[in-house]
């Protein structure tokens, strides 16, 4: 096992802490990260690490990968949303108040990131029975073009990834997926004090009762039915005539019995109106129960949960589970913070969890 002294230990969590202080005061909301991945840059160069940046992506690898042994991803984002309008603090000001570290992505999803930079340092610092791949990813919050997806076809294969997330290092096993819809029901204009033509309006009400009413029969154990949510309607131009078009939008968050596409024709069958996807990339993810990795969280006192928040997973093909320290709960909201005991606590729970793992696994 790898065994670091008090000492060690102190640096590696005082490490993270200027790190994710130099994130904070470097804004880098979605699209715009380029100096955050100046950051990893310089950090990986500090530690006398190879690196490979692809746009603001920026990844490394233990120094004596093999291709022989399966391949372990550690991943965490760089990127933010916008600071909300009711900041008390600065949100791009790292201000450290007693245990506290506050500022725009320090819970979402700095202290992740700080943590797994560090774990990585630690557990390649001697051979494992596996190659490990430290990612700082992009355009996290938008699913963007040139963030993860950008990145993955040029990983070397995955077998398995652990993604910093905050969940309280409580192991998310599964994750509810994301698609949206527009629903389009075409009618026939005319004067409204002649009721004349056909009110989309009302050619699309089977439709929105059954997005109201349908259940999905595959109900998930961790992230229960399928939801589906009519969230806009939009039709008419003015009170006299009767409108030829209505368009509603519908959120659907998948479990993991589902794929989107599945999903669509299925619903394409059972309206009237015209429906497209936005996209089919934002699928649910998931771990098996009996992976290694679960195992082990298991037997180290975690307790696994299915969380209805989407991350970066959506976007793997591999098995992965969602792993950090903070609260989801603070992510996007004003005067965001991150604890610097669960960094530490973070940093101490990957070492425990991957030093020595076997993380090789059949189905």
């Amino acid at each position: 096992m790898v065994k670091a002294s008090m000492t060690d230990k102190r640096k590696y969590v005082d490490d993270s802490i200027e790190i994710l202080k130099a994130l904070i005061e470097t804004p880098s909301v979605s699209r715009d990260e380029r100096k955050a991945a100046d950051i990893i840059v310089k950090c990986m160069l500090r530690y006398g690490y190879d690196y490979t940046r692809e746009g603001n992506n920026v990844w490394t690898t233990n120094r004596d990968f093999s291709p022989e042994k399966p391949t372990l991803l550690l991943n965490a984002h760089i990127d933010t949303v916008k600071p909300v309008a009711t900041w008390e603090r600065s949100p791009f000001k790292a201000t450290i108040e007693d245990d506290r570290i506050y500022g725009l992505g320090s819970n979402d999803c700095g202290g992740g990131l700080v943590s797994l930079m560090q774990t990585f340092r630690i557990i390649t610092a001697k051979e494992q029975s596996y190659n490990t791949i430290f990612l700082a990813s992009a355009e996290e919050e938008v699913s963007g073009a040139d963030g993860i997806r950008r990145a993955l076809p040029l990983l070397p294969a995955i077998d398995v990834a652990i993604v910093g997330e905050p969940t309280g290092m409580r192991p998310a096993i599964a994750e509810k997926g994301l698609m949206v819809l527009d629903i389009t029901a075409h009618g026939k204009s005319g004067h409204a004090a002649r009721q004349e033509g056909v009110n989309a309006i009302y050619e699309i009400l089977d439709d929105l009762n059954w997005f109201h009413t349908y259940s999905f029969p595959k109900v998930s154990d961790l992230l229960g039915p399928v939801k589906m949510s009519v969230t806009m309607i939009n039709a008419g131009t003015q009170h006299n005539v009767v409108p030829d078009k209505c368009s509603m939008v519908v959120d659907i968050r998948t479990n993991e019995h589902y794929k989107n596409e599945e999903i669509f024709d299925f619903i394409g069958k059972n309206i009237k109106s015209q429906a497209s996807a936005r996209s089919f990339h934002l699928s649910s993810s998931h771990i098996d129960r009996n992976h290694p990795l679960v195992k082990r969280c298991v037997d180290m006192g975690m307790t696994p949960f299915g969380s209805p928040t989407l991350s970066d997973q959506a976007l793997m093909s591999c098995q992965s589970l969602k792993l950090g320290p903070g609260e989801s709960s603070r992510s996007h909201s004003a005067d965001e913070y991150i604890c610097i005991s669960e960094i530490s606590h973070a940093i101490d729970t990957y070492v425990r969890l991957l030093d020595g793992m076997d993380i090789s696994y059949r189905r």
